[in-house]
Formats: C-alpha cells, sequence, structure tokens
C-alpha cells in the first residue's frame, strides 16, 4: 500500500517542482515559458513563497513528488492581499489520474485559514484539462484575453477563471451574526 501525502513544501523540495513543471513546457498548454527553467532561477519565486502567506504544497506519493500546487500574490499590492493567483502542476505520468483534483481541494480548504477569500487561475484557452478542473470546483470565466501569448508562431488566448470563497458567516450560537 503507497502512502499519499499533501504537504507544505521545502526548498529541497524544488528540484522536483522545477522538473514537473518544466515537463509541462513542450505540451504548450500550461505555461508561457518556452524552455524549461533551472532550479537557480527558479529559487527567488520559491523563496517569495513565504508559507505562512502563499504557500506551495506537494502531492507525494510513495515518498515521490507528483504535483504541485502554489498560492502566489495577485498585483502587489495590499489591497489585493486576500486575492491570490493559483497554480497546479502534475507530473505528465499522472495526469488525468485524481492527482489535480486532490491538491485542488486541498488548496481551497487551506485558504480560510490564510485569510484567502478570492482565487485566480489564469489558464490557456486551449488547456480544456485546466478549464475542467477549474469548473469542477466552481470558478468561473471572469475575463478573456485574446492572443496574448505566442506558442511556436501560433497565438493564444488567456482565460482569467476566478472563485469568490464563501464568506464564514457565524453560527446562531455566536453572539454577533454577521450584518446582511
Amino acid at each position: 500500500m503507497t502512502t499519499t501525502t499533501i504537504r507544505l513544501a521545502t526548498e529541497a523540495d524544488l528540484p522536483a517542482i522545477v522538473q514537473i513543471y518544466n515537463e509541462s513546457i513542450p505540451a504548450r498548454t500550461a505555461t508561457a515559458d518556452t524552455t524549461p527553467v533551472t532550479v537557480k532561477e527558479r529559487l527567488e519565486w520559491f523563496r517569495k513563497h513565504e508559507p505562512s502567506v502563499h504557500p506551495i504544497f506537494v502531492y507525494e506519493d510513495a515518498e515521490r513528488i507528483i504535483g504541485w500546487t502554489s498560492l502566489s500574490a495577485f498585483y502587489g499590492r495590499s489591497a489585493y492581499r486576500k486575492t491570490v493567483e493559483v497554480s497546479t502542476y502534475v507530473t505528465t505520468q499522472r495526469h488525468r489520474s485524481g492527482v489535480g483534483t486532490a491538491l485542488r481541494e486541498h488548496v481551497l480548504s487551506a485558504c480560510p485559514g490564510y485569510g484567502i477569500n478570492t482565487l485566480l487561475s489564469f489558464v490557456f484557452a486551449h488547456n480544456t484539462a485546466s478549464i475542467r478542473l477549474n469548473e469542477k470546483f466552481g470558478f468561473a470565466k471572469w475575463g478573456h484575453l485574446p492572443r496574448v501569448a505566442e506558442l511556436d508562431g501560433i497565438e493564444r488566448d488567456l482565460v482569467i477563471m476566478g472563485k469568490r470563497l464563501e464568506e464564514q458567516v457565524p453560527t446562531a450560537t455566536g453572539a454577533n451574526l454577521a450584518q446582511r
């Protein structure tokens, strides 16, 4: 029996995170990077993901990282601190095996603890698998940017998908019920 775990990423996980990310590049569906990135190039990105504010979670199966998801700052200004960009990547050998779903479930359940109330996902319009994953979790199309990326000479559209998390309303046992 194999053990699966979703946990906070550590810097020691960065080589596996980068490997999975780089696997996505040739398909031209999940990232605008067109050449592989290095661990050194992604180190600053990783360190900006302060675990108490913008975590990265990894999915381990039999002690091997096979997927990851991150919550990244949106737009970098304090008024947007409760809005994040969510990104999810799964090793190509495990696509359509439920890993992406498990990661998305985990990150959505963690968001309230981080004070997050709005999630955004930036997806190429031709990436139907990611669009379906977002829709499965209640994300809706909030924006469409036509032909903003060029991949191998083909202009590609970017879809902005968003989800507003349900506001936590105290139960009747609480002294102060939220005003509506």
